[in-house]
């Protein structure tokens, strides 16, 4: 994955080129990074240092809490001030909780990034009713439905795996970040795709926005 004003750091992640000694660092899933850089850009927080995890670590939940520690104890070697993590708990049950904890790093608050992106108070009130045989997209998830999910999944290969992985769910939820026809049109596509129902509900940043703002105010 790349985004724009992101260098390359080979198969460990992007990071955007920015102050080391003495800056706010974000070490964010490679999932939110058109997002934060977004947001940075917004409101002139361009002077943070975003360094990002690969994205295709959900798919090994178990693998964040130690890349997380590794890379918070990079960024203090380079003289970084204040560490803020750009992950919800994403399946660590926990362990990345543990990790900010022993690292002296805040992490944004939230069971996965649905939950901020909606707002950790809006979400759970849905949670166990209205959602809960929803499964979710957001922006970067239906820019990146065929590789991660469709391709991801092996369902090109064995479409006879759908019912398997997806039959408990009965509609896919659009998360909207930021209003783009081509990303509602692949949206819905991929509800069609899975046999669900579609719905679309327009979050923007959601909780993540003001987690910026309180990391921008460590400066």
């Amino acid at each position: 994955m790349s985004a724009p004003g992101f260098e390359a750091l080979t198969e460990t992640g992007w990071e955007r080129a920015g102050p080391t000694s003495g800056a706010v660092t974000l070490i964010a899933c490679g999932a939110l990074a058109r997002e934060v850089l977004a947001l940075q850009q917004a409101n002139g927080w361009e002077w943070m240092r975003l360094t990002c995890l690969p994205a295709k670590l959900h798919n090994a939940p178990e693998r964040i809490p130690d890349a997380v520690r590794r890379r918070i104890r990079e960024v203090r070697d380079e003289g970084a001030r204040a560490v803020f993590v750009l992950y919800a708990d994403c399946g660590t049950g926990g362990l990345l909780d543990r990790v900010c904890e022993e690292e002296g790093a805040t992490r944004i608050p939230g069971p996965h990034c649905y939950s901020f992106f909606a707002g950790n108070e809006a979400f759970a009130e849905t949670a166990e009713e209205e959602d809960l045989t929803a499964f979710f997209l957001t922006d970067f998830l239906a820019r990146q439905f065929d590789t991660l999910i469709w391709r991801g999944l092996g369902l090109n290969r064995h479409p006879d795996m759908r019912d398997m992985l997806f039959g408990h769910y009965t509609k896919l939820v659009y998360l909207v970040q930021a209003e783009d026809p081509v990303l509602d049109a692949r949206a819905e596509e991929a509800a069609h795709r899975l046999g669900l129902a579609y719905e679309r509900r327009v979050t923007g940043y959601g909780d993540l926005a003001p987690f910026l703002a309180h990391a921008a105010a460590a400066r």
